[in-house]
């Protein structure tokens, strides 16, 4: 018998008018709702002015965190036109702010290149605020529409005041919605990392953030940098030495496509190659990353052969061997770009691979000729590189995925997990044997595996691959992940869905946990980008009062338990052990069992920034270390020194 109930006609189809789609399902558009999609809409804005800039007509960008979280993004460029649009019938600002899919990025009149998501981004950030003021300047006049509650027009464009006439540009203010978003909270920081990248990538665009919740610092901070992507390189290899002075910076035009490169090598062992077009981080690389590094490799090669640096005898440099140490901004500006997937993250333009080959080769050709000392350093590095990588090939193997028998003996020192499937299970990297014993017996044996560390592992910000492969904790990390590492690297053979540090709150718990870390960025990245990786955390803090046993992770959360108890209340406060001097059921009850236990989630939002940090932190460099500490020294509280 057919369930009425389950009926399916015309009246279950749904037509959602104007903006109604976008706020239905905002991560179609901006991909999430939680604090990255927040910061998503102010790029928005941010986007239509540098694309005012990149058909230069703007100069100057200014954005404000006000008072509430409200943003304010002005620009001094044409200013949005202000008639009735043919289409629409009404101005064409409130058309630019209504309506999906208009803008001047489509017809080729408005601009040449773009970002942003290719027109519908004013109309998308505002569908998802609760409101919006629209500021033009333009023709020595003022005008001015305003927005609510999705995108509904609550006063037309009008026009307000007058200007100066040579006055010209855009002023938009908005609040995101807190029915859309899970926070409201703009971070100053992370506005900042992408506001100062914006300006490297556009040379000589001024660019203002400023923190008006703030009322001791209302002055901002400006970039603005003359040399453009050379002086990212400079910027990203502050904490690194250069093997060579120069900046090595190559530009060329095709057919109204802009390509350029910056690069210089360091005496690092990590490679930083980032790329983007028309501003977007194109972070899985594409078109253009595939035809820099293609004639890298052939330009290099053909250098060493030419000058018998390499011999005839001698096997070819790869691709790994010359990006050793390298870091370098690739940048294009293309009028039409085509990216795969939806987050723009690959560029697909068969077209931009010759041309990035093409300008790439013949500068760094000429490079190289013209400087032979540095071409020198640059081609013994990559060769140094070459012959690390033949004496790593054994230990390599160790990286592939073994069997579970395999697995379960290499040293006695894994303790796996009986669930065969990998989505069930989670590992524990845990300091030391005494925590490690305690772990074992602590453990439900059907899901945790338990890998305890014996001291520190190697710092492989400071070591080339097959130092790091010569170290026996690393060798274990990797067998026991099952994922491969470099070429050899697949997330899908991962053999646990959550990889656990679990070390003391303490100065040598922290290090140990940081030196992990920058392992799991430098070799499995992919694996930290994919959410697997957490820190545990133990509680700092027993109270006890009866027969009620609640811990505490910190100081503030153990003052707000105190102070909601009844005042007649005498708790006996205890300061945790240290994971070895807990026992099995302790440390489960407080750090292990899924049930009671807290976990942080590593996530790397911003590889270029994760990657500035790691250096930094970890490198050789010790002077911007030592700037770093003394500048955030002020803000270290709960020192166990």
């Amino acid at each position: 018998m057919k369930d009425e109930s389950m009926h399916y006609n015309e009246n279950d189809i749904q037509v959602l008018e104007g903006l109604e789609a976008v706020r239905k399902r905002p991560g179609m558009y901006i991909g999430t709702t939680d604090v990255k999609g927040l910061h998503h809409l102010v790029w928005e804005i941010v986007d239509n002015a540098i694309d005012e800039a990149l058909a230069g007509f703007c100069d100057h960008i200014e954005v404000i965190i006000n008072k509430g979280n409200s943003i304010t993004v002005k620009d001094n460029g044409r200013g949005i036109p202000v008639g009735i649009h043919p289409k629409t019938g009404i101005s064409t600002v409130e058309t630019v702010y209504t309506v999906l899919h208009a803008g001047g990025k489509f017809g080729g009149g408005g601009y040449k290149v773009s970002g942003g998501l290719h027109g519908v981004g004013a109309s998308v950030v505002n569908a998802l605020s609760k409101w919006v003021t629209v500021t033009v300047y333009k023709e020595g006049k003022i005008y001015e529409a305003k927005f609510e509650n999705g995108g509904k027009t609550t006063q037309k464009l009008t026009e307000i005041g007058t200007c100066e006439l040579e006055r010209t540009g855009t002023t938009v203010t908005f609040k995101p919605d807190p029915e859309i978003f899970d926070t409201d909270i703009y971070d100053y920081e992370t506005l900042k990392v992408r506001i100062r990248e914006l300006a490297f990538l556009n040379r000589g665009l001024s660019l203002t953030i400023r923190d008006d919740r703030d009322e001791k610092d209302d002055t901002g901070e400006t970039f603005m940098y003359e040399g453009g992507i050379s002086e990212y390189v400079k910027f990203l290899n502050v904490s690194k030495t250069p093997i060579h002075d120069e900046i090595i910076h190559l530009e060329g035009e095709e057919d109204g496509i802009m390509f350029e490169v910056a690069m210089q090598y360091n005496s690092g062992y990590s490679d930083s190659i980032y790329s983007f077009v028309n501003n977007i981080n194109t972070h899985d690389g594409g078109t253009h990353e595939e035809g820099v590094r293609r004639a890298l490799t052939r330009v290099i090669n053909n250098y060493a052969r030419k000058t018998n640096m390499l011999k005839e005898k001698d096997e070819s440099l790869t691709g790994d061997d010359v990006k050793e140490g390298l870091t370098m901004i690739i940048s294009c500006k293309h009028p039409n770009p085509q990216f795969e997937g939806q987050t723009k993250g690959r560029l697909g333009n068969s077209e931009v691979r010759k041309l990035a080959d093409n300008v790439f080769s013949e500068g760094f050709e000429r490079f190289l000729m013209e400087n032979p000392e540095e071409a020198k350093i640059i081609v013994e590095k990559t060769m140094t590189a070459a012959r690390a990588r033949v004496a790593a090939k054994n230990a390599r193997e160790l990286s592939r995925r073994k069997s579970d028998l395999d697995v379960v003996n290499f040293g006695g020192k894994l303790e796996d997990c009986k669930e065969k499937d990998p989505s069930l299970c989670e590992i524990f990297i845990v300091e030391g044997d005494s925590a490690g014993g305690s772990a074992i017996k602590g453990r439900n044996s059907m899901t945790q595996a338990i890998l305890p560390l014996r001291g520190k592992i190697l710092n492989v910000e400071k070591a080339r691959l097959d130092k790091a492969l010569a170290n026996e904790e690393i060798r274990t990390i990797i067998t026991a992940f099952g994922t491969g590492i470099g070429d050899n690297f697949d997330l899908s053979k991962l053999r646990y869905d959550k990889i656990i540090i679990m070390t003391d709150a303490d100065v040598d718990g922290s290090h140990i946990r940081v030196l992990l870390l920058t392992l799991f960025y430098r070799f499995f990245r992919p694996i930290v980008e994919a959410g697997h990786v957490y820190a545990a955390q133990p509680p700092l803090y027993c109270i006890k009062h009866g027969k009620t046993i609640k811990y505490v992770l910190n100081d503030a959360e153990k003052d707000a338990y105190l102070a909601s108890l009844n005042p007649n209340t005498k708790p006996d406060v205890l300061r945790m052990k240290g994971l070895g001097e807990m026992d099995a059921e302790e440390l489960n009850e407080t750090t292990m069992d899924i049930k009671t236990r807290v976990l942080r989630r590593i996530t790397v939002d911003d590889a270029i920034a994760a990657d500035e940090a790691f250096s930094m932190l970890m490198g050789e460099e010790v002077e911007p270390r030592r700037k770093f500490i003394e500048e955030n020294a002020p803000y270290a509280q709960n020192l166990d020194i």
